[in-house]
């Protein structure tokens, strides 16, 4: 089974002014979409970012969700993004062959 995964970024909060830019991206809500063509998972959250002066400035007007997405990756580690996508192909194989099931009652059939 072939899994896409997909991420995706819903909103950006920045400070009006910090470190001598405007509108400064400081935490960023995320959603990764995970699909095997039939089944899908999403997982959501946030993450913390940080813009250090003298570091190089992308003005938010000019920011690229991809950009964004390698923030919040670097941000929460390479580990951290392996897990997230690992529990969003569990949850596709569980929907493929679920764990348990809950059958109708016998005496209702």
């Amino acid at each position: 089974m072939s899994i896409t995964t997909t991420w995706v970024i819903e909103q950006m909060n920045c400070y009006p002014t910090s470190e001598g830019q405007t509108d400064v991206v400081f935490n960023v809500a995320w959603r990764v979409n995970a699909t095997d063509g039939t089944y899908n998972a999403t997982a959501y959250g946030t993450a913390g970012v940080t813009y250090e002066a003298g570091s190089p400035y992308t003005p938010f007007a000019d920011l690229t969700q991809d950009q964004v997405v390698g923030w919040v990756q670097t941000s929460m580690g390479a580990e951290q993004v392996a897990s997230i996508e690992a529990g969003l192909a569990t949850n596709i194989a569980n929907q493929v062959n679920p764990p348990t099931v809950t059958p109708p009652l016998p005496w209702h059939s």
